[in-house]
């Protein structure tokens, strides 16, 4: 399912077996899959470990997982069951001396999600807007060993109206850490701009749904890089 500005109420459901879906998309080409937890994200813990470890299981490609990732223990787990990297926003804020201890004791596992609202960091699935800005908590943690930073511009999530290529390029310019743009990729032409940037990714979901593009026009455009 997708919701459009990470709104709850405006959510659309597009198949109803994810370990389906998931296999789909590795058949059509894809490399990485990026999961997300909305319920656990909304909730503040993990809500669908078992619907991510059986797409974990039947599929033969890295996937990442965010959403309600709030505690070592279940970093452990999620990394046990397989998940190649795990994406921490909320507590990333809420608990800045906790996540620089997880990053130096997971190297190169752990992905700093941003989600801006008008420049400005939201968390808790998104329900709260804090008054952070996006590039001062990315170079908050620039010099952790991650493995990316997740670029959210919320504004555009969901909404089918291109990326923020302004606000990707200024988190891209502003650390040196692999930066991966997510919200409002449409077409080949979104996909071929965020690559020209350059960014590290981007990470594209109704687009793909709806059909606006295919997956392998999205890589084709991207770059073997």
């Amino acid at each position: 399912m997708r919701l459009r500005q990470g709104d709850y109420a405006r959510e659309t459901v597009f198949a109803d077996d994810p370990v389906e879906m998931a296999r789909r998309w590795v058949e059509a080409g894809g490399r990485r899959l990026h999961l997300v937890d909305l319920d656990g994200a909304r909730d503040g813990r993990p809500a669908n470990m078992a619907a991510v470890n059986r797409i974990v299981q039947a599929v033969d490609v890295p996937c990442e997982l965010g959403g309600g990732i709030r505690g070592e223990e279940t970093i452990e787990e999620l990394l046990e069951m397989g998940l190649a990297r795990l994406v921490i926003g909320t507590l990333a804020i809420k608990q800045p001396d906790w996540f620089r201890s997880m990053c130096r004791r997971f190297p190169g596992k752990l992905v700093l999600g941003i989600d801006a609202r008008d420049g400005r960091v939201a968390t808790d699935g998104w329900l709260e807007t804090s008054e952070i800005d996006a590039l001062d908590l990315a170079g908050r943690f620039a010099d952790e060993p991650l493995a990316a930073i997740n670029y959210t511009d919320i504004a555009t999530d969901g909404m089918m109206t291109g990326p923020n290529t302004a606000a990707m390029a200024a988190m891209r310019g502003s650390v040196a850490v692999p930066v991966v743009a997510s919200g409002g990729i449409v077409t080949v032409d979104d996909v071929a701009r965020l690559a020209e940037i350059p960014m590290a990714g981007c990470i594209i979901g109704r687009a793909l749904y709806e059909g606006s593009l295919t997956l392998p026009e999205a890589l084709a455009a991207a770059g073997d890089e």
